[in-house]
């Protein structure tokens, strides 16, 4: 059934400019609706606070929050918001309209997913979160209804309602913990706290459930999913689908580690280890279909292509493997072709007329060739276990240790080191960053590892990019190593519009690589907007026009009791500062509203003043006589007059 027919928004235009269409979702702070941007001719989604909610204060203002800080994210894997404001009692969020669905509806439909389409989303997830939390902010309410997967195969990260800034109170104001009990940290559930390492826990429980097809925790009540979140690990994903590559059991365990200490620092330095354990799989690891997996599919590397398209991935090189499991197999497969002095004779007609015999018998010559052949094999058989079993070790797994541990475990196994140094904004001075192999890698048993151990980070001095275009200046602090951060506004008299008025830090402050820099930008000369109510059109325009701004005429005009006919009623915005070039929209008096004034007379005075009064209309009576009947009436009966016009009556 639609339900949409029962919802009194659907058809309606919010401010004037977003005609909204269809219902998509009701969550507990607000509905989302499908609309059309009617000034842009675009279509986008609304989301609109829940009318009982728009009356209390911290809800509006985490509603506002939402709207800024994802506003400043400015990433490809974030679902942009467009505009915030409010119509009346309803408070509402413009955002992106990503058509497609939720990794929700995905792992509904499909259960658990195959390493490779599992990575292929947590990827972008990261990259997404990565850019929040190198911003100062923190999604806090990771889960797979807030990942969307469009129809071109993008991922996206929607819903940063519970946003907050790190370092801010992170309770509500009732002391309830906010999120969603299936993907909450340990110290969410214990005092409320969350930072980067909290989101980082919710896609450790996020990749558990794409690689699994459940939730690593279940209960009849959510306290009895609480009290595991707090005294019991993650189990690895291995323990649920029996064969699955210990890095992935490594890369769960390390990001929904109970203790915050032990995971990643935040989503960027989870993205890196998500890289490196990918590089790590062999393709038959990354393509294994789960048990868990829905049935009826032709490989699981089909069912990842139904799931994820080109186009996925951040690295376009990388969703260039996103091809089908089946296609994949033959092209590994046919590199492989039988050694033609392998082929038995009996296999082919051409073989066996060359032997000159057909298939009936073989020439002493035959036999002998044969034993030769097995007796090659067979040394063949010994120098190959020699070289690969006998002479190449695995290179053990040392990274994010000290350096003198690491060469300790490398000699250990009976392996030489060679170290170079080199920066690292994630990995701490003087602990491993990588090794050539990588671990798990096979080198001979007295080959060399190369080890890059961290000189901590590289701190470089803030660009100098105050005057610059904004894209311009973006570039440089990319140029110099550092992150492009959020995007103020403010006024100024000697930047011209879009161009940085100045940093955050300033220009010339040493930064650690990878910091974020934040800009403020020009929005131009300020000009102070002069009420022009009451005034002529050509009159506001000129006045208007005069200050350096637009001017636009509304389409529909209003009635007002105190502007005449044809001045300006109305414009937006009324006052306050704006930008030159800025533009004020003007709406034009239809004069007053006129109504019928009903016919009285021959009625008793008591009755006729009540009529008069409850159609709008001031009363006086002239008591000629005391019979009480009403004679005449003026303004007539049956006349147009605007609301509160006096009705002089006459009785006798």
């Amino acid at each position: 059934m639609d339900t949409t027919l029962h919802d009194p928004l659907v058809g309606l235009v919010l401010d004037g400019r977003y005609r909204i269409e269809e219902r998509i979702a009701v969550g507990g702070m607000a509905t989302v609706y499908r609309a059309v941007d009617t000034r842009l001719d675009r279509v986008l989604a609304l989301k609109v606070m829940h009318p009982a909610l728009a009356a209390d204060a911290v809800f509006v203002e985490r509603f506002i929050r939402e709207a800024k800080s994802v506003a400043r994210l400015d990433h490809t894997n974030v679902v942009g918001v467009f505009d915030q404001g409010a119509d009346g009692g309803y408070v509402y969020l413009a955002m992106e309209y990503v058509a497609g669905c939720t990794l929700r509806d995905v792992l509904r439909e499909q259960g658990a997913l195959p390493p490779r389409a599992a990575l292929d989303i947590l990827e972008p997830v990261l990259a997404a979160l990565g850019a929040a939390h190198r911003a100062g902010l923190v999604h806090r309410d990771m889960k797979p209804e807030n990942v969307l997967i469009g129809d071109d195969g993008r991922v996206k990260v929607a819903d940063f309602g519970l946003v907050r800034a790190v370092g801010t109170e992170t309770t509500s104001s009732t002391g309830s913990v906010l999120g969603t009990v299936s993907y909450l940290a340990p110290e969410q559930i214990q005092d409320g706290t969350a930072d980067q390492r909290t989101d980082v826990y919710a896609c450790g429980v996020l990749l558990y459930e794409m690689l699994t097809g459940a939730k690593p925790y279940d209960g009849a009540t959510p306290a009895t999913v609480l009290y595991q979140h707090l005294h019991e690990d993650v189990p690895p994903p291995s323990a649920a689908v029996p064969g699955m590559a210990e890095e992935l059991d490594a890369l769960v365990e390390g990001a929904a580690a109970r203790d915050p200490k032990a995971r990643p620092a935040d989503a960027v330095e989870l993205l890196g280890l998500l890289r490196t354990v990918r590089a790590a799989l062999t393709p038959a690891q990354l393509d294994a279909v789960p048990p868990g997996a829905a049935s009826g599919r032709a490989s699981g590397a089909d069912d990842r292509t139904t799931v994820l398209r080109r186009g996925t991935s951040a690295d376009a090189e990388r969703t260039d493997r996103l091809e089908p499991h089946g296609g994949g197999e033959l092209n590994r497969t046919s590199r492989y072709q039988v050694p033609p002095d392998l082929v038995r004779p009996d296999d082919t007609d051409a073989t066996a007329a060359s032997s000159g015999r057909g298939r009936r018998g073989m020439p002493r010559r035959g036999v002998i060739a044969v034993l030769v052949a097995l007796a090659v094999l067979l040394c063949g058989g010994a120098v190959v276990w020699y070289v690969g079993a006998g002479q190449f070790t695995n290179v053990p797994a040392v990274l994010a240790i000290p350096k003198a541990r690491a060469e300790q475990k490398l000699h250990a196994a009976g392996l030489g080191v060679r170290v170079t140094e080199d920066y690292s904004a994630t990995v701490a001075k003087g602990d491993v960053i990588s090794t050539d192999p990588g671990p798990g890698g096979r080198i001979r048993g007295n080959g060399t590892v190369h080890v890059v151990v961290s000189r901590g980070v590289r701190h470089v001095d803030v660009p100098k990019v105050a005057g610059e275009p904004l894209d311009q200046a973006r570039k440089s602090v990319k140029a110099a190593g550092l992150t492009p951060g959020t995007v103020a506004q403010a006024f100024s008299d000697t930047v011209p519009a879009g161009s940085v008025v100045s940093t955050d830090p300033p220009g010339g402050t040493p930064r650690s690589t990878g910091d974020a820099i934040a800009f403020t930008v020009s929005k131009g000369k300020a000009v102070s907007v002069p009420s022009v109510i009451g005034s002529s059109v050509s009159d506001a325009q000129q006045k208007l026009q005069g200050l350096g701004l637009k001017v636009r005429i509304a389409g529909t005009p209003v009635f007002s009791d105190d502007v005449p006919k044809n001045a300006v009623a109305q414009q937006s915005p009324a006052n306050g500062q704006v930008a030159q070039g800025d533009t004020i929209t003007l709406t034009i008096s239809k004069g007053q509203q006129l109504f019928k004034v009903p016919d009285v007379t021959g009625q008793d005075v008591d009755t006729a003043k009540q009529t008069l009064q409850a159609a709008g209309f001031k009363v006086s009576v002239i008591q000629l006589f005391f019979t009480g009947k009403v004679f005449n009436e003026d303004p007539a009966g049956g006349s147009m007059q605007p609301k509160n016009t006096t009705i002089t009556l006459w009785a006798r």
